[in-house]
């Protein structure tokens, strides 16, 4: 008798590329010259070009000490971690006095983003499509086209600024049952974000059209050095004009809390009652996801946020982020500058947040990596905490030339 052919069940399976940002970082380990630089991944690093730990956060270890167990957490997460993270949006608030705010910790902004959807599907909300801006950071399509929503794109960057006409335009034509996917502050990848002013006409739209926002809220602090100027938008949205909305937050950039993935979902809700039952819908979704979250870094932050001298710290160690970052985007265009480097650049230093668009060209960018090994996304955007004083000038004649020639 014959023996049976086997197919593989994985037949028709089909290789995906790697994340491009993860592989730019691959490309540079690899690297062995000792000019290379790495302005791809979002991650802060001080002007020694190493990671830096907040010192906010070593004391907030030193006071934790040993004396955490490993235990699980329940499937909401560390009641104060979520607590003390409502807190540096809503503080002072209506909404946080009635309990009108639901809240579930998160692995991270990525985890956030990740309830948030799950959540709008499961409550029975009829949102069908997300909105998200045209270029935006590469998950939120990623992730809402595989949770079943139509994907649509917003306007976002023109000539070196923010597109608002576009932007608002485009924006008219969404209905209720769309959400949209707003940067609280430090658009990813461009680094422009509205005015207060804009952000007016903006939540007017999406007020009288019924739809709903989505912060996506991963710098809050880290973008002015401020969390309550960062956070003007979702309290502007939500306390002042009363609108529902969900705000997802991550503590990765501005607690450089990266690897423990420490973040939080909430969803604002017009009564205590719904905000009951939201909560208990985001408990569900992260049962059938990932059960609970990880303990370490929520126990970190929540230290950091409820002890009022290391808090005290935190926002020292904001200040030195944002301030550094804002020193090198002015180096940046002061060396630019000084090159006569063809085209203006001013965009850098208008431009906010951890990452900046330089508006090269994918080949220019190619050129970079080949003959100067400096490292970015094909995107053209930069991480500006991967420039320092040792490294500035040289990346300047590094884009100098690649805008000459290539």
């Amino acid at each position: 008798m014959g023996s049976v052919s086997q197919i593989s069940v994985f037949e028709k399976a089909e290789f995906v590329p790697p994340d491009a940002i993860f592989d730019v970082t691959r490309r540079y380990i690899a690297d062995t010259s000792p000019n290379k630089v790495n302005l791809g991944q979002g991650t802060y690093r001080d002007n020694n070009a190493q990671p830096w730990i907040l010192p906010s956060v070593r004391m907030a270890k030193e006071k934790l000490g040993n004396n955490g167990n490993h235990e699980y957490l329940a499937i909401a997460g560390l009641k104060e971690f979520r607590d003390e993270a409502v807190k540096i949006v809503f503080h002072g608030t209506k909404l946080l006095r009635e309990e009108r705010i639901a809240s579930c910790q998160a692995l991270s902004g990525t985890g956030a983003l990740l309830l948030a959807g799950l959540a709008l599907k499961q409550a029975n909300t009829g949102v069908t499509t997300i909105y998200i801006t045209d270029p935006t950071w590469s998950n939120h399509d990623l992730m809402f086209r595989r949770l079943g929503f139509e994907v649509k794109k917003l306007p976002y960057y023109k000539a070196g600024s923010f597109d608002f006409e576009g932007f608002l335009s485009t924006l008219k034509t969404a209905n209720s049952s769309s959400a949209v996917v707003l940067h609280a502050c430090a658009h990813n990848p461009t680094g422009c974000d509205p005015s207060q002013d804009q952000w007016r006409e903006i939540a007017a739209v999406i007020q009288e059209r019924g739809i709903f926002p989505i912060f996506d809220s991963a710098y809050l602090g880290f973008n002015s050095g401020n969390v309550d100027q960062d956070a003007w938008p979702i309290r502007y949205f939500t306390e002042s004009l009363g609108l529902e909305a969900s705000v997802c937050l991550s503590f990765a950039k501005n607690m450089g809390l990266y690897g423990e993935r420490t973040g939080l979902v909430t969803y604002v809700t017009k009564t205590a009652q719904t905000a009951k039952t939201m909560g208990s819908i985001l408990e569900n979704c992260q049962r059938a996801t990932v059960s609970n979250p990880p303990a370490y870094g929520a126990r970190i932050a929540a230290t950091v946020l409820g002890t009022p001298e290391i808090a005290e710290q935190w926002a020292k160690d904001l200040i030195t982020m944002s301030s550094r970052i804002s020193s090198m985007r002015q180096k940046l265009f002061d060396e630019l500058t000084n090159l006569k480097t063809p085209g203006n650049w001013s965009h850098i230093i208008q431009q906010s947040g951890m990452f900046g668009y330089t508006g090269i060209t994918p080949a220019q960018v190619v050129f970079l990596e080949e003959k100067h090994h400096v490292y970015m996304a094909d995107t053209s955007r930069i991480s500006i905490a991967g420039l320092n004083d040792s490294n500035v000038a040289y990346f300047a004649r590094a884009l100098d030339d690649a805008v000459r020639t290539a």
